[in-house]
C-alpha cells in the first residue's frame, strides 16, 4: 500500500496575510474556497513539490504558528536562499549542524556556512511565515539509496 503525504495543514490567524506571504514566496495558488464566514480553504503548492499546504478558517484547531520543522528540499541552497531573499522573505543565514547530521530544532549546534564538502542533506536555511510556522530549506544533491 502506498501512503503519500500530499497536504500539510498550517494553523494561521489571518488567512489573507498568510495567502499573501506564500504567494510572495512563490507558492502556486490551487484553491481559495469560501463557503461562509466560518469555513474557508486556501490550498497552495511550493514550486516543484508534490505536497501542498492548506490553511483557512475552520480547518484546524491547532494554535497559529505551531507547525514547525517543515522542510523544502532544494538542489542548490545558495540559489534558493537568494531567490527567497529577493522575493522579500526574511531568511536565516545558511548553516549546517556542528555534529554533521540533521539540524536541531533550536539554534544550538548551528555553524554558519555550507556543510563541509557541501555534503548532501547537510546544509540548511530557515524562515517563518507571519504566524511563526517554521520552515527549513535543506540541500539534497545526491539522495540516499531507496529515496
Amino acid at each position: 500500500m502506498d501512503l503519500k503525504l500530499e497536504v500539510v495543514v498550517l494553523p494561521v490567524s489571518d488567512v489573507d496575510r498568510a495567502k499573501a506571504f506564500y504567494d510572495k514566496a512563490g507558492f502556486r495558488l490551487d484553491v481559495d474556497y469560501v463557503a461562509d464566514d466560518t469555513y474557508r480553504v486556501v490550498h497552495l503548492t511550493p514550486p516543484g513539490s508534490p505536497c501542498s499546504i492548506l490553511f483557512g478558517t475552520g480547518v484546524t484547531t491547532a494554535a497559529p504558528g505551531s507547525q514547525q520543522g517543515l522542510h523544502l528540499i532544494v538542489p542548490d541552497i545558495e540559489a534558493a536562499h537568494a531567490e527567497l531573499v529577493e522575493r522579500g522573505i526574511d531568511m536565516s543565514e545558511i548553516f549546517h549542524d556542528a555534529g554533521g547530521v540533521f539540524h536541531r530544532g533550536t539554534h544550538e549546534g548551528r555553524v554558519t556556512g555550507l556543510a563541509p564538502d557541501r555534503a548532501s542533506y547537510g546544509s540548511f536555511a530557515t524562515f517563518t511565515d507571519p504566524d511563526g510556522n517554521g520552515w527549513a530549506l535543506q540541500e539534497i544533491t545526491t539522495r540516499l539509496p531507496g529515496r
